[in-house]
């Protein structure tokens, strides 16, 4: 119908444009065809003479025909001839009197249509257009809508085409999994739990980071339960018309319950859902009424209703209270990063329908790829798809794999930046001076590859640290032996070069921000305490931390920075330490990479435990073979 309507409207505006333009512009051409057009002083010429038998009056207009007595010009005997006038009365007097026949048509009388169409056609010509336009606009949420659809929900209903996820396509949340599984018993076999009296959930709410399976989670219930799925966004909800999205969230629920058992999932719940009130500028007159309207429908809900709620978000901070109180969204599950095994099963499901080399070993990859979610993972074989078609290889081999990691924490490579000797030189020196510290400290996380080829889009060199297994605590030692890493670099570019260049900007700040948090918010200072110094101030409008209040004096904020200081400096003489008792094998392992530009775990090891090597071997690379140097930016 609302096609219909559509082309229904656009024929009607074609018409009138049509029919207007006819009435306007059309003339009678084909009457003006059939006389010769001679000049008003030839007209009165032939008028004096007596060569005109017949005249006729037509407004401004005369046609005539000539007599027999033609005396003179270019007029034959019944000629027909057309001329033109302004005072067209007293020509028809002075035609009279010298006995031409003069004949005065009447007004031609327009009809009451053309008339109504012609007074009436700018109007109906604006409302055509307007309403083609607001149609358009409508139409663009997706299917045919009309003007009077501007309140019906945009949420896709999924029947017999639903999706055909199961719970064996998600993996590395058992947990969540779990949680989901009575919301699904419940919409199987309602009857049961109605019997014993249980209340199921009417909402459920999935949080966790981004990239870790909510949205797949929440199409998995929607297959196992084998019930109809809707399916929505928060911003569709939210319109720049106050009212519009609360008629939305009505009409989904009125949808939902021609439906039950049904599933509505909202992804982005923070869109719609957020603080009501909050903000720099106040409150949001359209996001309030639509959660307002959200919060009505969720408590709404009649003990016979078997329509269940699934949203995800992964700001549950910012969510209003009343959306998470027990009888709205009762149940929150997160849906956490996954660990090492969880990292397994999903590279696994990735890797289900691709072509790999025997070489491939999972379990390695599972543990040399901490803290990413199910999002990366599915884009590092992806990559490492890629690299392999670019290859010509017909199988997916396990460098490809370690080329995928590295693309996906670091970055492309970019071998087409043109780094000088002298620049290269001090990558070197300081990607190797990170590697040996770490490789010193106890409990520091093994090197997994130096490389001083640029990556991504500011990394002109790296050290790759991966932790054998998935730490949830941290003990003190162990972050000052981290800080200490990170110093290691600027420790490094001191001892060569006696000078120091702007490369280690990201080690300052990842340190600076470590020491920091042991102070105030780890209670790992003696001087400090067991206290947490400063409480974060957050604007729930802009959803991030825009500044800090502090609950301490002047005095203790001196005292801390006292603390972070003394922290950075005493990591900064222990990175110092060991490099300057090292300072042969800094330049052995510094030669080798500047040779093969990168170093796996297996070739660092073989350098620092080789003590006998001879160094005259190994391309020179000590600093008094070095010119003067510059700055630069780059991080290590």
């Amino acid at each position: 119908m609302g096609r219909i309507a559509k082309n229904l409207g656009l024929y009607l505006v074609l018409i009138l444009v049509v029919v207007s333009l006819v009435n306007t512009f059309l003339t009678p051409e084909e009457v003006q065809k059939q006389y010769d057009e001679i000049s008003y002083s030839q007209f009165l010429t032939y008028l004096d003479e007596g060569s005109i038998r017949i005249l006729q009056i037509r407004n401004n207009t005369l046609p005539g025909e000539s007599s027999s007595a033609v005396l003179q010009g270019e007029l034959k005997e019944g000629q027909r001839f057309l001329t033109y006038g302004l005072d067209v009365g007293g020509v028809a007097d002075r035609a009279a009197a010298k006995g031409v026949m003069v004949t005065v048509e009447a007004p031609q009388k327009n009809s009451w249509l053309t008339s109504l169409l012609s007074s009436l056609f700018p109007t109906l010509l604006l409302i055509g257009v307007w309403w083609y336009f607001a149609y358009s606009m409508q139409a663009g949420g997706g299917g045919p809508r009309g003007m009077m659809t501007f309140g019906r929900s945009k949420a896709k209903l999924f029947l017999d085409n639903k999706p055909k996820v199961t719970f064996k396509d998600v993996a590395g949340c058992d947990e969540s999994k779990e949680e989901l599984q009575e919301v699904i018993h419940f919409l199987k076999d309602p009857d049961k739990f109605k019997k014993l009296g249980a209340k199921v959930p009417k909402g459920v709410l999935l949080v966790g980071p981004p990239g870790t399976g909510k949205t797949l989670l929440a199409r998995a219930a929607a297959g196992e339960a084998d019930v109809p799925f809707f399916s929505a966004s928060g911003s569709d909800f939210v319109e720049m018309f106050v009212g519009v999205g609360a008629a939305r969230v009505r009409d989904l629920f009125e949808q939902a319950k021609k439906y039950q058992p049904c599933i509505i999932f909202i992804d982005e719940m923070d869109a719609v859902g957020r603080h009501r009130g909050a903000g720099l500028g106040g409150g949001h007159d359209e996001r309030e009424q639509t959660l307002n309207q959200l919060l009505v429908e969720l408590d709404g809900f009649d003990e016979n209703n078997s329509t269940i709620l699934i949203a995800a978000t992964n700001r549950p901070d910012i969510l209003d209270p009343a959306l998470l109180r027990p009888g709205r969204f009762d149940r929150h599950i997160v849906v956490d990063k996954p660990d090492v095994k969880g990292r397994e099963e999903i590279l696994q499901v990735h890797m289900k329908d691709k072509q790999f080399a025997d070489d491939v070993d999972v379990a390695i990859l599972a543990r040399r790829t901490p803290g990413l979610v199910g999002a990366d993972l599915a884009n590092l074989v992806n990559e490492a798809a890629l690299l392999a078609a670019r290859r010509d290889k017909e199988k997916i081999g396990m460098d490809e794999l370690e080329e995928g990691i590295e693309r996906v924490m670091a970055g492309p490579e970019r071998k087409s930046r043109l780094i000088s000797e002298r620049e290269k030189k001090i990558i070197a020196y300081h990607e190797t001076g990170h590697a040996i510290v770490a490789k010193v400290l106890p409990g520091a996380d093994p090197v997994h590859k130096i490389s001083i080829i640029p990556r991504g889009h500011a990394a002109l060199g790296y050290t790759l640290q991966l932790p054998e297994e998935d730490r949830f605590l941290i003990s003190r030692s162990e972050l000052l032996n981290r800080i200490a890493i990170l110093l290691s670099g600027r420790v490094a570019e001191e001892l060569v070069f006696h000078d120091v260049t702007s490369g280690a900007a990201n080690d300052l700040e990842r340190a600076t921000q470590t020491a920091r948090q042991m102070v105030t918010e780890l209670g790992m200072s003696d001087e400090i305490g067991l206290v947490k110094l400063g409480n974060k101030r957050e604007e729930i409008f802009l959803g991030r931390d825009i500044s800090e209040d502090r609950n301490y004096s002047e005095e203790i904020a001196y005292l801390i920075d006292q603390e972070v200081k003394s922290i950075i400096d005493s990591c900064y003489e222990t990175a110092k330490e060991i490099l300057s008792s090292r300072r042969d094998l800094m330049d052995r392992i510094t030669s080798v990479l500047l040779e093969k530009e990168i170093l796996d775990s297996d070739e660092l090891d073989r350098l620092m435990s080789d003590k006998e090597q001879d160094s005259q071997d190994l391309p020179d690379a000590r600093i008094d073979k070095l010119p003067e140097f510059g700055t630069h930016d780059f991080l290590a």
